[in-house]
């Protein structure tokens, strides 16, 4: 059978750096960080203390204040982004055919917060169980696409993926093949989430992943820089509107960027170090090259996984280069968790939309707060260093990994 064309005609996005698609934008390609200090809980004690928090959002100015009450943070950000995606899209909710619109939503971790607090609650009580009756709901990874289905009455596949931080990544490759194969019209997919908590940071720290530059919050996230010493933990969504090309056409959508393949590999190594010569990496990127029927030397732009962790951005460096060969040198390779921090099972929706903004405007987010080389990388290759870069993109990869081997790879191309 013929595989349907897929493209995107809405964004949305909720981040430490804008809470909504232009501020966000804005925000990246003036190389803004999103760290600070945390002040969702009392970090005095723990090891880090800053983060990349979504500021100045009132979750009230969105959904109503009993409605809210039943989310958890991780899920008021799904509605909130897929909002944004929703409108930009122009779907018109009277005439669309709901039965093929589905929500496939990624979250790595889902509602931490909730968790935390019942567990809490119950452990400074008296021993009676009083739990909240929406614990559960609240909690669990798959309610965030539950709230926005029933919010807008879609009715089509609805499931969260769940692979750590390549989560929100795998949601888009699922939502892209659901429209390949004819079986929808319309998917809002991307994700959310919501762990600077007490133990999201906690348990981090435990693992010793999380950078401790406490006395610069700003410059912590540094990937590929030879002094980084661990990621920045981020928080918030991104929602991204996939269509059937033909349907999106006959309705006179603007399309940002056509979807043309995804790649998926396990690097079957270790629970949480990436395999040292990327192997699993290498893997994934020809995997999605292969499924686009695209060429190495057709990609111009790539959005890494970048986290600014010691093993990790060398591991993934290497990758490009072997797949790429000399061609990696004329490739614009960035991060954007330089300054959105590490947004977790929502990384790889964030960045799949810078990814395609890059496409949309023709201007590379930098990779900001690099000083010093690395020289266990190779200096040839253009990592968009502190300052953004024009150029011309045709074809854009976003790298997304997550903790247990699982890697995720999309690409995105300009209508023609």
């Amino acid at each position: 059978m013929e595989l349907k064309r897929v493209v995107v005609t809405g964004l949305g996005a909720l981040t430490p750096i804008g809470n909504t698609v232009e501020e966000y934008w804005n925000a990246l390609i003036a190389g803004k960080s999103g760290a600070a200090p945390v002040t969702h809980f009392d970090p005095e004690k723990f090891k880090t203390k800053f983060a990349c928090e979504v500021k100045n959002f009132n979750v009230t100015d969105f959904i109503h204040r009993k409605e809210s009450r039943r989310m958890d943070k991780f899920s008021q950000y799904a509605v909130v982004a897929s909002d944004e995606a929703i409108a930009d899209a122009k779907l018109d909710m009277d005439t669309i055919n709901k039965l093929r619109v589905g929500v496939v939503w990624g979250a790595g971790i889902g509602g931490l917060e909730t968790f935390q607090e019942e567990v809490i609650n119950y452990a400074n009580g008296d021993g009676t169980p009083k739990f909240n009756p929406f614990f559960i709901p609240k909690m669990i990874a798959d309610i965030a696409p539950g709230n926005i289905s029933i919010k807008h009455g879609f009715m089509g596949p609805n499931y969260t993926t769940v692979s750590a931080c390549a989560s929100s990544a795998n949601a888009m490759i699922d939502a892209l093949n659901y429209i390949r194969l004819g079986h929808c019209d319309v998917i809002v997919t991307g994700g959310s989430e919501a762990a600077v908590t007490i133990a999201g940071m906690g348990g981090f720290n435990a693992m010793h992943a999380m950078s401790t530059r406490n006395d610069d919050p700003q410059t912590a996230s540094r990937p590929f820089d030879a002094n980084r010493d661990g990621f920045v933990l981020g928080e918030g969504a991104g929602a991204i509107i996939l269509e059937e090309y033909e349907h999106a056409k006959a309705r006179g959508a603007k399309i940002y960027a056509e979807v043309i393949g995804g790649g998926l590999s396990s690097d079957a190594y270790h629970m949480t170090a990436p395999h040292p010569d990327g192997i699993g990496v290498m893997a994934v990127m020809r995997n999605c090259l292969e499924n686009a029927g695209m060429q190495p030397e057709e990609v111009d732009h790539i959005n890494t996984h970048g986290t600014s962790t010691p093993l990790g951005d060398v591991a993934e460096l290497k990758a490009i280069t072997e797949v790429f060969g000399d061609h990696a040198k004329n490739i614009n390779i960035n991060s954007t968790k330089s300054m959105t921090g590490h947004l977790l099972g929502a990384a790889g929706a964030i960045e799949a939309i810078a990814s395609i903004l890059a496409i949309e405007h023709g201007v590379i987010p930098p990779t900001i707060n690099h000083s010093t080389v690395d020289e266990n990388i190779d200096p040839s290759l253009n990592l968009t260093l502190n300052k953004a870069q024009e150029r011309d993109v045709k074809v854009a990869m976003s790298n997304t990994f997550g903790f247990g081997g699982h890697n995720a790879c999309v690409l995105f191309k300009k209508l023609n």
